[in-house]
């Protein structure tokens, strides 16, 4: 099963990488922008709907305010951007948020920034898929009624991608990211144009209808709504964390590098945002959050289907039915799958990093063979996969949970970098430096608190709209992090070594544990003698009497010169019944240690191990927590177990030429089996 299973991995993911060959996965900015800012760059996708239906609950009028929520979502955008700019320069090593937070603010509070990052990044890679299948949706509509089983389809796809390695899962997202971006920008130049410019008069296919606002709204009320427009507009700022994160993914010089991507990511983004929403308010497109009770019955709305915006868009400005039509829909559905990578590239690295500090488990520390870190890369798939089944693919539902766990490490992160500065410049002299300080500093103070308050207005918009569920979220996970921390640290206390000189046993019993009187059994008994014991005894058990007895007239025609015990079980029990046998051999002197040795079959087919072997796994399993005893396996290798024709295909597909360059055979090469 372990050939099989190994001749798969390498057909999906490719042969192994050398861990001297990590320098090579390393990004450039051309790659890393698609990367880690695909993310932040899609959200136009589904910012713009978020904003649009929301003012719909107060009715069409409310659409005037859409550019000036819009603005200041730019603002904060700007804002964020400008801040982490500064972070990625002061802690270029990739624990963003996290290390800033620990290192400045507290174990705590690096602690919560870490669960909540870990959060948002798992609510990424679900509210990415379900847009990209929605909006596959407006173009093809059998993809609308199946969306739950596409985007799980579309997450295993992008799991793998991940699984190949970092620098192939880049290559594969850098056309994509591109082509959305010429596509988007296109499409809001040629509209604006043909408004602005040549007069068009530009009308989406939602312009003829009628809506009303769901209840009427005081002064106040319209505020509130506002407010949580904003904080839905404010998904766009998804995804800016992932760069800090990942910085040691990017090519030398890595902060420079990193802050380079962060300053595109900003201006693209905001760009596109703003173009959809004066597009969107210049062709008069309405998009409504219930469809069914916010459109008036007339000859416009019949028939009709609500369509996202940016397919709406596309149809305005390309005409209905067009190959650009469907090019937009195509490449806004592909970017937003793609989008959920900024989670897989930076949820692995961050779980990396927690784990290395001994808060998570320490499988999700190491790389896979391909210098992924595998672990953490399945451990996103499966929690995105749960969580885009029990929400249906629905992105209304999901978006609620969504930004609370990245506007808490915002604002903790700014914290921190006001703190870092603040210990910088008690023991800086050089007035340049000084002034550059200062002036860092006065850019996450502004950070801090506009990031602050906008996590004020989103927990109070959204709470009771689902982002209690993320909190809950982050509270269970912030103390699964400390029961973990706390056990390693236990652990580590126990295994910690004394000055005093271990204690020799005084003497060694060992047991052999009979079946059968067969080859398996002969090694044992061989291997026993040859450790040279104190003691030597072999056990079989009772359970049937002419089983039994056969087994010992076989032991007295060979003369085997070990004693045979024979251990009644009247209830056919096997592994009680030996347990109870070498706690008796132990207990005679607490400081005698005793061996038993198991003879156990290697098989080479999976279906064979459901044959045989399960009575020693029992048995192996409950003598581990027997203090005193050890436990030896004895193994005996079945002809189905030598077979090599997997392992000779494996170390062809190992040795198959890498593409690019090829390499001058070494002689390290040439050991390699």
């Amino acid at each position: 099963m372990a050939r099989t299973t190994s001749l798969a991995k390498r057909l999906l993911l490719g042969r192994p990488f050398r861990s001297d060959k990590l320098q090579h996965t390393l990004l450039p900015k051309r790659i890393a922008l698609p990367v880690f800012a695909s993310d932040a760059l899609s959200s136009v996708a589904y910012a713009p709907d978020e904003i649009l239906l929301t003012l719909s609950i107060a009715g069409a009028g409310a659409y005037l305010y859409s550019p000036w929520v819009t603005l200041a979502v730019a603002v904060v955008m700007v804002t964020v951007v400008a801040s982490y700019r500064q972070n990625v320069h002061a802690y270029p090593s990739g624990g963003g948020d996290y290390e800033v937070a620990t290192v400045n603010l507290g174990s705590r509070a690096g602690l919560g920034v870490a669960s909540a990052l870990l959060v948002d990044y798992i609510l990424t890679v679900a509210v990415s898929i379900s847009s990209g299948v929605s909006n596959l949706g407006s173009v093809i509509p059998w993809v609308a009624t199946h969306k739950v089983i596409i985007a799980i389809i579309a997450i295993v796809v992008l799991s793998a991608l991940n699984l190949r390695g970092l620098r192939e899962s880049g290559a594969a997202f850098a056309v994509p990211t591109y082509l959305f971006i010429v596509v988007i920008v296109g499409m809001i130049l040629t509209g604006l144009f043909r408004v602005f410019v040549l007069g068009d008069d530009l009308r989406a296919p939602s312009a003829a209808l009628t809506i009303v606002a769901e209840d009427e709204f005081t002064q106040a009320g319209f505020a509130f709504l506002l407010l949580r427009t904003f904080s839905s507009g404010c998904a766009a700022l998804t995804g800016v964390e992932a760069i800090s994160n990942g910085v040691p993914a990017f090519k030398k010089p890595k902060s420079k590098n990193a802050a380079t991507t962060l300053l595109l990511l900003g201006g693209i983004s905001i760009v596109m945002l703003y173009g959809i929403i004066l597009l969107a308010q210049a062709t008069h497109l309405k998009f409504v959050e219930n469809p069914m009770l916010q459109i008036v019955p007339n000859a416009a709305s019949e028939g009709y289907v609500q369509k996202t915006v940016t397919t709406q868009l596309a149809e305005t400005v390309f005409g209905s039915g067009s190959v650009l039509l469907y090019l937009v829909g195509a490449v806004t559905a592909l970017i937003l799958f793609l989008a959920a990578n900024t989670a897989f590239n930076g949820f692995p690295v961050l779980g990396s990093i927690l784990a290395q500090d001994r808060y998570l488990p320490r499988q999700l520390h190491t790389r896979g063979d391909r210098l992924a870190f595998s672990n953490g890369i399945v451990f996103l798939a499966v929690a995105a996969m749960v969580l885009i089944v029990a929400f249906e693919a629905e992105v209304t539902r999901l978006i609620q949970l969504y930004i609370v766990g990245v506007f808490v490490s915002f604002t903790l992160s700014q914290a921190g970098m006001i703190l870092h500065w603040n210990r910088l410049l008690r023991t800086q002299r050089d007035p340049a430096r000084r002034r550059q300080m200062i002036r860092s500093r006065a850019i996450n103070t502004f950070g801090m608190l506009l990031t602050g308050a906008v996590l004020i207005v989103v927990l109070v918009t959204k709470f009771l709209l689902g982002a209690w569920i993320a909190i809950a979220a982050m509270i269970v996970i912030y103390g699964l992090m400390v029961a973990i921390h706390r056990h390693y640290t236990r652990v580590a206390e126990e295994l910690k070594p004394t000055d005093e000189r271990p204690v020799l046993p005084s003497r060694n019993h060992a047991i052999v544990l009979v079946s059968k009187v067969h080859q398996p059994t002969l090694r044992a008994l061989a291997y026993a003698q040859a450790t040279r014991p104190d003691t030597l005894t072999a056990v079989t058990v009772n359970v049937d009497d002419n089983d039994t007895r056969s087994i010992q007239a076989e032991w007295e025609r060979r003369q085997l010169p070990v004693p045979l015990t024979v251990v009644d079980s009247p209830y056919r029990e096997i592994t009680r019944p030996i347990i109870e046998f070498v706690k008796n051999t132990r207990r005679a002197s607490p400081r005698d240690v005793v061996t038993v040795f198991v003879p156990e079959y290697v098989v080479g087919r999976w279906w064979e191990n459901l044959l045989h072997n399960q009575s020693a796994l029992r048995i192996k399993g409950r003598l581990l927590f027997e203090p005193g005893v050890m436990v030896v396996s004895v193994p005996w290798q079945l002809r189905s177990s030598q077979d090599r024709d997997l392992d000779r295909l494996d170390r062809v597909l190992s040795r198959a030429p890498a593409r690019g360059p090829r390499a001058q055979p070494t002689q390290e090469d040439g050991d390699q089996p």
